[in-house]
């Protein structure tokens, strides 16, 4: 991930000082929030509350990431309350005589076993799961949820041969060097724009004015909307993964290649 910039940084800081998580002797914090709670943890933990109203996981990712691993297995209660911070990217919190809103825009990052067993279409090896139980399995994720999720990928296992292999892939450094340039057109794109630091934070304004599709991009786009039955906001959502794929390539403008590698990613809405 890029470096934080200023604006990131005293957003981040100042979360981590009202939730008692910061060292007397700290300056701003500098590095991109990484949190990975475990699967057992509480509604009030993941999104914050209490007598005293402390800032909860989500805000503590703010412009950062919150990975959960093995996500089915978190509380349908506390996977449903990302729903709303996820589209909304704060959290406003209630209580009989007052409220509070922190800050919530994090980038969610989920893994997952595809059946119980972890085998379903494995290449080698066989599920040993009844249908029902991978269905069940798959339920304990909601529509809404996964419709919120911009990427979903299937990740196959990896043969001996490719492990083995000791041909080098694409350096770490130079795929970052890529990230900051896309992420500098962006700072550069939202200047004006107030609390907009990146595409995924737009507006359904601003994708009209960003990352709209030529003629034979829109074709595409409504062919794939009919043909997976995606809902507007998947249709909001490959825009902007659209948008970052052409700022990644420094191409000013979407292209249809661009938008059949958005919709390609959403592996799960098939």
């Amino acid at each position: 991930l890029p470096p934080l910039s200023l604006g990131e940084s005293l957003e981040t800081t100042k979360i981590h000082s009202v939730a008692g998580k910061l060292g007397r002797n700290s300056s701003l914090i500098s590095k991109r929030p990484f949190r990975d709670p475990h699967h057992t943890i509480s509604q009030v933990a993941m999104v914050g509350g209490g007598s005293f109203p402390q800032p909860g996981e989500i805000s503590l990712a703010h412009h950062g990431v919150l990975f959960l691993d093995e996500l089915p297995e978190f509380g349908r209660n506390v996977l449903e309350v990302l729903r709303q911070p996820l589209e909304d990217r704060h959290i406003t919190i209630s209580r009989a005589k007052w409220s509070v809103e922190y800050p919530a825009s994090f980038m969610l990052v989920a893994s997952m076993n595809p059946c119980p067993c972890g085998y379903y279409n494995h290449p080698t090896k066989n599920c040993v799961c009844h249908p029902g139980q991978v269905q069940k399995y798959l339920n304990r994720i909601s529509g809404p949820l996964l419709d919120r999720i911009d990427i979903q990928i299937e990740i196959v296992p990896v043969p001996f041969e490719k492990i083995s292999n000791k041909q080098q892939g694409e350096p770490s450094e130079t795929i970052r060097k890529r990230v900051v340039q896309a992420r500098q057109i962006q700072e550069q794109r939202y200047a004006s724009r107030l609390g907009i630091y990146c595409n995924a934070q737009m507006t359904s304004k601003q994708l009209t004015a960003y990352a709209q599709p030529d003629d034979a991009g829109l074709s595409l786009l409504k062919n794939a909307m009919n043909r997976l039955n995606l809902s507007a906001r998947a249709y909001d959502r490959i825009l902007k993964v659209s948008r970052t794929i052409a700022d990644l390539e420094g191409e000013e403008r979407i292209l249809p290649s661009h938008l059949g590698e958005a919709i390609g990613y959403r592996n799960l809405d098939r």
